[in-house]
């Protein structure tokens, strides 16, 4: 699923910018990182269990940040319609 979030032309990165996403209804799958402090991702996963939206657990954020192509990690990140 990485392989994915990697080509995606169509995507976000970090908490904020995934979380408008799921509100706006234009995230179509989300990734989480699991080490990512909890009252970072729980108000997130609470919002995608509400919407319907399908989670990617992913292990680290660094292993997050590689796939979004940027040189931090990163908590969060999703695909948008396109």
């Amino acid at each position: 699923m990485l392989e994915k979030l990697k080509s995606a032309k169509n995507k976000v990165v970090g908490t904020k910018q995934t979380t408008k996403a799921v509100d706006k209804g234009k995230a179509t799958l989300v990734f989480v990182a699991d080490d990512a402090e909890s009252r970072i991702k729980d108000p997130l996963l609470k919002k995608c269990e509400e919407k319907s939206i399908k989670v990617i657990h992913v292990t680290t954020m660094k292993e997050l940040g590689e796939a979004c192509g940027i040189s931090v990690g990163a908590a969060a990140a999703a695909l948008l319609d396109e």
